[in-house]
């Protein structure tokens, strides 16, 4: 079945002088344009590509990949404000629309926006949207405590910061589950600090204290980087806790104190401007 918006693998059934015909299943032979077809594909090959909607509403196929695809979030810039909505980059030729009914504030020409992409029910076309809770569940459905997720920040509100949960959820980190202010249109790891009784999501980008054996692991993390980098880090206790966020997604104290455990262990030297691994 083909998928709109997404990845497809499709076959190539009829080549003409403006590109190929690849096999679109019930919705026919679909175009790949030339300017798209790689070198030697021939009849019979099977090619990924990404299928959408032209600017005349004709299914079409290119093998570029765009910023994001249906059922993804991702933090994008409008290039464009005109009567029908607000245009997305989104890294193809046709821009995305987001309709005005589908944005959470007014949006403006040249800001970046974390939306979430749809195939409108009503028109077929892949849209995007900023009205979040919209689109994504509220409730914590399949997740469980201390799980690690993948968040994108999405806003901020007095509280803390609103994020995106693996695509799927919206969510609550707040400002002391942080060691640092965190930035709209950022991805990085998180965890599931509590379900609340109406199935609300609170999450932390520390890594919870109750996870077993999250301190080794976070050790062996950092001799494996020590390892692919000659056995030699800039990276210290000292270091600014955004590096160390940056490098491992830990606040400054959980790594100081797997430094500590590496040192006692007698895996690593300590110094002010690096640390060594230990032959």
């Amino acid at each position: 079945m083909i998928r709109i918006g997404r990845m497809n693998r499709l076959k190539v059934v009829k080549t003409v002088d403006f590109g190929i015909f690849l096999d679109g299943d019930t919705l026919g032979n679909i175009l790949l344009p030339k300017r798209y077809v790689p070198q030697g594909a021939a009849v019979g090959n099977e090619l990924d590509v990404f299928i959408y909607l032209d600017s005349n509403d004709d299914v079409i196929a290119t093998t570029l990949t765009p910023k994001v695809m249906v059922g993804e979030c991702a933090f994008l810039t409008v290039k464009e404000i005109n009567p029908v909505g607000a245009f997305l980059d989104w890294g193809l030729p046709k821009d995305l629309l987001v309709p005005y009914n589908e944005q959470q504030k007014p949006m403006e020409a040249d800001r970046a926006y974390v939306v979430h992409v749809f195939l409108d029910p009503h028109t077929g076309r892949i849209t995007a949207s900023s009205r979040l809770s919209r689109h994504l569940h509220e409730s914590a459905f399949g997740l469980q405590l201390n799980q690690q997720v993948e968040l994108l920040i999405s806003g901020r509100s007095d509280l803390g910061f609103k994020t995106v949960v693996n695509d799927e959820f919206v969510g609550l980190v707040f400002f002391e589950d942080s060691p640092r202010t965190l930035l709209v249109g950022e991805k990085i790891p998180g965890y599931v600090k509590q379900i609340r009784p109406d199935g609300k999501i609170n999450l932390t980008v520390r890594q919870p204290a109750n996870r077993g054996d999250a301190k080794a692991s976070l050790a062996s993390r950092i001799l494996d980087d020590l390892k692919q980098h000659g056995g030699r880090s800039t990276l210290t206790d000292k270091s600014d806790p955004d590096l160390i966020f940056e490098r491992f997604g830990v606040s400054k104290g959980n790594y100081k104190n797997a430094l500590s455990q590496l040192y006692k262990e007698r895996k690593i030297l300590i110094s002010k401007e690096e640390i060594t691994l230990v032959e």
